[in-house]
């Protein structure tokens, strides 16, 4: 990607709580959710937060990934050994942000990554990469630029990563970095979709479970990092309450 997609960001860099923060850059994570969209489009670096996660938010987010990596036949998740803290970890690429409304109706990404677009913006990744060494540093609320020491030395220390399903999701204008943005996917709506669709209880438990985890985190933690909606309202209710929105 080119600098201008990155707006006023030279080495864009989120800090981002455990476990999501690994689960992210090892490629499991596909949705950063977020209450704000995203304000670049290319690589953005990903800081583990100091906080550690306690071993009951750490299973709740595995069961959450492992029971909707089942719903597309994926059943041998490896998840990491260590979640490290104060550190730089790694980076994905930013391809776009939708509203979840828009993202849980998009038959053409599979349907576990919609089950993961449970917050009001989602921040769509692919290309996870992980350092080899992180890095120890603090981090900053939002989005920040990584100093530049820290970057030169980064960006010679990335590995690759396999994630279990790669997905890629395709721009409405391969031309524009920025075309896939909230709104744009206003043609996928149908309101069939939208209708209230019963999920087996094993899901619903872990949703349920996953959306407790993320309750320890204050919503004024800008650096939160949520995988569930935090709304009360079902995700099915405010997608009929916004279909005319994304019509209208």
């Amino acid at each position: 990607m080119e600098v201008s997609s990155k707006g006023k960001y030279s080495n864009p860099c989120l800090t981002m709580h455990q476990p999501w923060a690994s689960l992210l850059v090892c490629g499991i994570k596909r949705i950063e959710g977020r209450s704000w969209p995203a304000p670049l489009r290319g690589r953005l670096w990903i800081h583990a937060a100091s906080k550690v996660p306690d071993p009951a938010t750490i299973k709740a987010m595995e069961d959450f990934y492992r029971e909707i990596y089942t719903v597309n036949g994926i059943t041998d998740l490896k998840f990491p050994e260590h979640y490290p803290v104060s550190r730089l970890i790694g980076c994905v690429e930013v391809v776009g942000c939708v509203k979840c409304e828009e993202l849980v109706c998009w038959d053409e990404v599979p349907e576990g990554v919609r089950l993961e677009g449970q917050t009001e913006f989602c921040w769509l990744c692919e290309q996870p990469q992980k350092l080899i060494v992180p890095v120890e540093m603090r981090g900053y609320q939002r989005v920040f630029n990584l100093e530049q020491k820290i970057y030169e030395a980064a960006v010679r220390g990335l590995c690759p990563v396999e994630a279990p399903l790669v997905v890629k999701f395709p721009l409405p204008d391969p031309q524009d970095p920025f075309s896939l943005k909230p709104g744009s996917l206003a043609s996928y709506f149908d309101g069939s979709k939208a209708s209230e669709v019963e999920k087996p209880l094993s899901l619903s438990a872990v949703i349920a479970g996953a959306r407790a985890a993320t309750t320890q985190f204050s919503k004024r933690n800008n650096f939160q990092s949520i995988t569930v909606q935090e709304s009360d309202t079902p995700i099915s209710s405010r997608t009929r309450t916004n279909l005319k929105k994304f019509k209208g």
